[in-house]
């Protein structure tokens, strides 16, 4: 069975981050073991979240007990999220290095894939609202994650902020995409009434649109890369992973709104992360 690392946040008491990705990789078959960047109670869009940031220390504890066991040799895919603390990014690009240079076995057990797959999700902001995060960790993102990645997933805004570029239409979008030294799947594109998701290499590009939704529950970008994750360790091609992803969170929203929940439902709505009731289809950008 494929393993995954992710090193995101764990908040208590909403979908999101580190129980979103674990809750859908494990839908699709793959294993997970989450270390923590914050623990909080709630979404800081609530409010006040509770808790705090994990220690720098405990989070360097906490992968080192993960390297103790063999684990790192298993690993197939790597999946990081929200960070709060610059060291923290540091020491994710040092585990990444440990990863990509282990055997692919420990104690007799193989490793699902032959190589890990590295996806950063570089949680910095959205528009219109800007950075959520400091300047540091942005920055952090950037230089020491994104520099390791073999796939990314931004919002447009996190692309325009790691390219340096404006985007203002899916044709800017992808000639920021291929200006990557990975491939992109980046959310959030204004496709007049609708909204966009683009998946972006150097061979293909691919666009899937739906109907855009306001006040939906947080954790949608959590959702799409955390599926998009699990159909490709699945060794799905690219354009199907694609409109998975992409038609799970269209239809877990619909679920959502349908059942006025102040949260992802995914749990309730856990036929439509195997079997999304919503299908979309990808059209060709080249």
């Amino acid at each position: 069975m494929p393993m995954a690392l992710l090193l995101t946040s764990h908040v208590s008491a909403s979908m999101v981050g580190g129980a979103n990705s674990r809750f859908v990789l494990n839908t699709a078959g793959v294993d997970t073991m989450l270390v923590p960047t914050v623990l909080y109670g709630r979404h800081p869009g609530w409010g006040e979240p509770g808790g705090g940031e994990v220690e720098q220390d405990m989070f360097q504890g906490m992968l080192s007990g993960v390297a103790d066991n063999g684990m790192l040799s298993l690993t197939d895919v790597v999946l990081t999220g929200y960070y709060a603390d610059v060291g923290q990014i540091y020491d994710t690009g040092s585990v990444i290095d440990v990863i990509r240079k282990s055997p692919r076995h420990y104690n007799g057990l193989h490793a699902y894939s032959n190589t890990p797959l590295v996806i950063v999700d570089p949680i910095m902001g959205d528009a219109p609202d800007g950075l959520y995060v400091s300047n540091a960790i942005a920055a952090g993102i950037i230089d020491q994650l994104v520099s390791r990645a073999d796939l990314i997933t931004p919002n447009v805004f996190e692309l325009g902020l790691i390219t340096r570029r404006s985007l203002t239409d899916t044709a800017s979008v992808l000639r920021a995409a291929r200006s990557l030294d990975c491939p992109a799947l980046v959310s959030s594109i204004p496709c007049g009434g609708e909204i966009g998701v683009m998946y972006v290499d150097q061979e293909q590009a691919w666009l899937v649109q739906h109907e855009r939704q306001m006040d939906v529950p947080r954790g949608t970008g959590d959702l799409l890369t955390a599926a998009f994750a699990g159909a490709l360790v699945n060794r799905q091609p690219v354009r199907d992973a694609l409109e998975y992803a992409v038609s799970v969170t269209a239809s877990v929203i619909h679920r959502a709104r349908e059942w006025r929940s102040p949260e992802l439902p995914l749990v309730a709505a856990r036929s439509d992360v195997s079997e999304p009731h919503i299908r979309l289809t990808a059209r060709p950008l080249d």
